[in-house]
């Protein structure tokens, strides 16, 4: 047991009584994630400031002008701030870790800072999915790194995704976080990632170079196939949609319903032929779980509705019974 007079753990400086005795149920590392997560926050309420918005929405309106067809202006800005603090003008990011260090205590915190010098772009195929992190492979190298989770959204196996990376602070090898936007993308994409490694492979430079110079014409691609920022498939994007109609056709509405819906697609992957038949063995289950305002509608009335056999809407209220007793 630590003694209250004895120096803090967390490496503060302080007395224990003085520093962490209040906070004796997070670890140290909680502690000093979420004074990392502060410093990261911090900087994106901070910066760009007034001096840098000129060179700033040069690169934003370069991005926006490329990529306007396909994404909307919210998500081409948040891109593009990355691309710009870090790929265009990484000395704001580096004056900014300047100034940090000299309002920190920790030793611990200091010494992560002092590895944040160069954030990277990283794009990968999810590989395996714990409790904290996922293990993401890259697609342009055999490396395959621990990128902490920010939710516990479930996360399958097989998307990839896309996000600027610093180390997390844990000291582990290969242990990495994201600075701001960790974007998914639906499987539907897979030919889109094959055919940016082959311009990879062609161009022969390091990673970190190829992905500077050829930002726009990733999310370029992504935008020809058909990607327009959501997370979803077409599939369980179609999922979704036909469940929704039959809410606000009915008059109801259900945030819970809908969530428990998105959760069970991407973490049970379900196989079926049409989208209505598991829309509609939602509905039955979202009816039966009081997740809406009852309609008093029976098995065979929801069935007729989408036009499935009441067979296929059971079995994917079962499917969602399971799921739902699983995750409660």
């Amino acid at each position: 047991m630590i003694g209250r007079n004895e120096p803090c753990p967390c490496g503060s400086g302080k007395k224990y009584k003085k520093c962490c005795e209040s906070k004796a149920a997070f670890s140290i590392e909680e502690v000093q994630l979420e004074e990392l997560e502060r410093i990261l926050q911090a900087f994106y309420e901070e910066y760009p400031e007034r001096r840098d918005i000129g060179d700033y929405l040069q690169v934003a309106n370069k991005w926006k002008e490329s990529l306007q067809t396909y994404l909307i202006e919210e998500m081409i800005e948040a891109i593009a701030v990355d691309e710009f603090f870090f790929h265009h003008k990484p000395e704001i990011w580096t004056g900014y870790l300047a100034k940090q260090r000299k309002k920190i205590v920790r030793p611990s915190v200091l010494q992560v800072l002092e590895t944040w010098n160069n954030p990277c772009a990283f794009i990968g195929e999810v590989v395996a999915v714990d409790e904290a992190y996922l293990s993401v492979k890259s697609i342009f190298e055999d490396e395959t790194i621990q990128l902490r989770r920010e939710s516990e959204k479930p996360v399958p196996v097989g998307v990839h995704l896309y996000c600027f990376i610093l180390p997390d602070g844990t000291a582990q090898t290969n242990h990495y976080l994201a600075i701001s936007s960790l974007l998914f993308f639906p499987t539907d994409h897979q030919q889109v990632f094959e055919r940016f490694t082959k311009q990879f492979e062609a161009h022969q430079q390091p990673v970190a170079t190829f992905l500077k110079e050829n930002g726009i014409a990733f999310w370029k691609l992504l935008g020809e196939d058909g990607y327009d920022g959501g997370e979803f498939t077409n599939f369980e994007a179609g999922v979704l949609l036909k469940a929704t109609e039959f809410l606000e056709a009915n008059d109801r509405e259900s945030e819970k319903l809908v969530e428990v819906i998105e959760d069970y697609l991407v973490e049970q992957q379900p196989n079926a032929r049409k989208e209505v038949a598991i829309a509609a063995g939602a509905i039955r289950f979202g009816q039966e779980n009081a997740l809406f305002e009852p309609l008093q509608l029976t098995i065979k009335e929801i069935a007729e509705w989408f036009e499935v056999s009441t067979s296929s809407l059971n079995k994917y209220y079962n499917d969602l019974n399971a799921y739902y007793s699983r995750k409660e």
